[in-house]
């Protein structure tokens, strides 16, 4: 625990200027983002007395080891560089709404010659039209099959578009009458446009154009007594109307708005978003976040509209935004909002009528997502902390190991060797920190020795990255068995942790960056006023030291984790290994394991670690080992790409008839010249033809004729 004193700035050395501020731990974490009107009156605030600190504010400063800032010209500068220092560092002290899963959106891609109605997730693409989000994709499914009797949009995937118009037949949709069937021709590409910017529009709340033209056009094919067209009419605007139902007006005055409503109590917050699109909602989402800083409501709000419109631009952003309170700097955000959207947004509380009701029910909904929040993690939140108290009594541990790291070894039959390090902090799976190695120092099968490899790798990374900080120094040096200094960075000075691929250190951008002034730490060391730090606080790959590893194995892969941790120096990371067989935990130099209860939740989240980090090891293993298997003969010839590959493929039929072909053959598909074809001919000849398939039920020998991948 640090004292906020030993790195408080001098006076008179923080600006009195609209600024954000960052506060790091003494790994260099950015663990705190903030921003200020006055960054001098603002950081002041937390160098008071601990006791007159919010509990969690001093929480912060005492795990803090020194602050920076960044100075701006405006307040919405300022906010628009906190949210991006909160997206790029992911400090743990912020508040950050997270979605508790990806909702599905209504899209329509009118950025494809033949716009797709489709189901979509995740990060919006541009020229996409979107609408939502729904709470369910089956409920966009129902809308969509409703609409397609009057706006006939193409639905199907590329693959089956290609198809249908390589066949010249259209799928069962265009046969039926919903789908205009563009694929054949039936509607040109800009008809089919148009369809789909109509579909657009009756998403977007102009629903009275097309129901009063469908009805004119029903009147008038009853009076010429087509009978059976104005059927077909009637059933298409009862359609409509069953599609408008399903978004009860709820704003007469046809209102673009989004309404934001919280739930809070000490420890959690609750927001939810209604979005109303032409008077209707047309969506709805919600978050549930931990308050691991000293916030109000009004500052709450101001995080969950950074969340929200953070990445979004022009008609995202409504015109209206309906929130339970103003945040403190309400004319700087809405100037963002308007910035963001192109055009002015309000941004107020609702006082009375029609919007003051809807926000009553917006409020309703956040709280009882609240409560059902509570209750769902009211008994994960005890088990994880029960589980992880029986893991360090068992283990004789200080304190609980809320970092794990679990290690494993993968191959068949010692080709392809692999290893995986799985990550629970907590008690659950940090996915972001998982890592897959590749086997180096040796060939064959051995997992105590590829054990100390991916140890000794992992933690020489580790080493590194505390000696780029400055907390390893020649006290610290490691030494092997034999006595030699171990260099923790490896050949070259670079750290042996790279896993599949190249291990790149983070850089800054080029060209000039934002002014960074202030000190780093409270010995004075750190970059001249004025200068960006060489680390800008981003995490690295292996940075973090786990409480306890955790291998699969028993006895031999235990020794070997602790002995590459004994060469390396480090003393303070406990070792155990869970053994499949009995499920016994095994320590380093206990002849006996130690046996916990089957119905222990310490034995049942260490299996699950175990296990995640097995499953995660198997999956990289046979990765490898397809693409291994997938290799072609014709990978060896020099210059010739996956194009040119499919073209021979496509044009021979398979690998076999492209052996069998002449030079002069080869030279007759698209893009082949003489000196290709023959290096073609030459790898073909050199390389055994496969094994013929043998059909395991009758015993045939199937002649290869069909299709094969290059």
């Amino acid at each position: 625990m640090a004292d906020p004193s030993s790195y408080r700035p001098k006076p008179g050395q923080i600006p009195d200027t609209p600024g954000v501020y960052k506060f790091r731990d003494d790994h260099r974490r950015v663990i705190y983002v903030g921003k200020a009107k006055s960054l001098r009156q603002r950081l002041a605030n937390y160098f008071q007395p601990l006791a007159s600190l919010h509990p969690r504010t001093a929480t912060m400063v005492t795990t803090a080891a020194s602050v920076e800032w960044t100075v701006v010209s405006t307040e919405v500068e300022a906010l628009q560089l906190e949210y991006s220092w909160i997206k790029e560092f992911d400090p743990r002290f912020n508040v950050k709404y997270r979605d508790d899963k990806s909702y599905p959106y209504l899209a329509v891609t009118l950025n494809e010659e033949f716009p797709r109605v489709q189901v979509m997730r995740g990060h919006k693409k541009k020229g996409v039209r979107y609408f939502g989000p729904y709470a369910h994709a089956w409920a966009i499914r129902e809308t969509v099959d409703l609409m397609l009797r009057v706006f006939p949009v193409r639905t199907c995937s590329a693959g089956v578009f290609r198809n249908a118009a390589s066949a010249g037949r259209p799928c069962l949709l265009g046969y039926i009458g919903k789908c205009a069937a563009p694929c054949v021709g039936r509607v040109t590409p800009d008809e089919h446009r148009e369809l789909a910017e109509d579909f657009c529009d009756f998403m977007t709340g102009r629903t009275g154009t097309y129901i009063r033209r469908l009805e004119k056009q029903m009147m008038a094919a009853a009076e010429e007594m087509e009978y059976e067209k104005a059927a077909r009419l009637r059933d298409d605007i009862e359609a409509l109307r069953r599609a408008m139902e399903k978004n009860a007006v709820v704003l007469a005055d046809a209102t673009d708005a989004d309404l934001i409503a919280l739930a809070e109590d000490e420890l959690e917050a609750a927001v939810q978003i209604f979005h109303v699109r032409g008077g209707r909602v047309r969506g709805q989402r919600g978050w549930v976040t931990d308050k691991v800083e000293a916030v109000s409501t009004a500052g709450l709000v101001e995080h969950a509209l950074q969340q929200l419109y953070g990445e979004e631009s022009g008609d995202a952003v409504p015109k209206e935004v309906l929130v339970p309170a103003v945040p403190e700097d309400a004319e700087a955000v809405t100037l963002w909002l308007s910035g963001r959207r192109g055009s002015q947004v309000s941004l107020r509380v609702p006082q009375r009528g029609d919007k003051k009701d809807l926000m009553e029910t917006v409020a309703r909904n956040a709280q009882q997502a609240l409560v059902l929040h509570k209750t769902k993690r009211a008994s994960d939140l005890t088990t994880r902390s029960r589980a992880l108290e029986e893991i360090a009594e068992a283990l004789d541990l200080d304190s609980a190991p809320l970092r794990i790291e679990c290690f494993d070894i993968s191959h068949l039959q010692g080709d392809d060797v692999v290893a995986s390090m799985v990550v629970f902090e907590d008690g659950l799976p940090r996915k972001s920190e998982y890592r897959r190695f590749q086997i180096k120092g040796f060939e064959g099968q051995d997992d105590v020795r590829s054990m100390h490899e991916v140890i000794s790798r992992r933690f020489k990374r580790y080493l590194s990255e505390k000696e780029k900080t400055g907390e390893w120094d020649q006290e610290g040096v490691a030494v092997d068995a034999e006595g030699d200094a171990v260099d923790a960075a490896g050949p070259g000075g670079v750290a042996d942790g790279s896993v599949d691929g190249v291990d790149s250190a983070d850089a800054l951008p080029a060209g000039p960056g934002p002014e960074v002034v202030g000190p780093r730490r409270a010995d004075g060391s750190g970059p001249a006023s004025g200068e960006v730090p060489a680390d800008d606080g981003r995490p690295k790959r292996f940075a973090y030291p786990p409480q306890l590893v955790v291998v699969d194995g028993g006895q031999p892969q235990v020794a070997a984790a602790r002995r590459a941790l004994d060469e390396l120096g480090i003393d303070d990371i406990a070792v155990c290994g869970l053994a499949k067989r009995l499920e016994e935990v095994w320590l380093p130099g206990d002849d006996d394991p130690v046996v916990l209860p089957r119905s222990s939740e310490g034995l049942y989240l260490l299996q699950r670690v175990r296990d995640t980090a097995h499953d995660f090891a198997i999956r990289y293993q046979r990765s490898k080992r397809n693409k291994r298997v997938r290799t072609s003969p014709l990978d060896a010839v020099p210059g010739l790409g996956d194009t040119r590959k499919q073209a021979l493929i496509k044009h021979f039929g398979s690998v076999k008839r492209l052996r069998q072909a002449t030079i002069e053959q080869i030279c007759e598909v698209p893009g082949m010249g003489r000196k290709t074809a023959e290096a073609v001919a030459v790898a073909l000849a050199q390389a055994a033809p496969a094994a013929p398939a043998v059909n395991t039920a009758t015993g045939e020998i199937i002649e290869d004729d069909g299709g094969s991948t290059a």
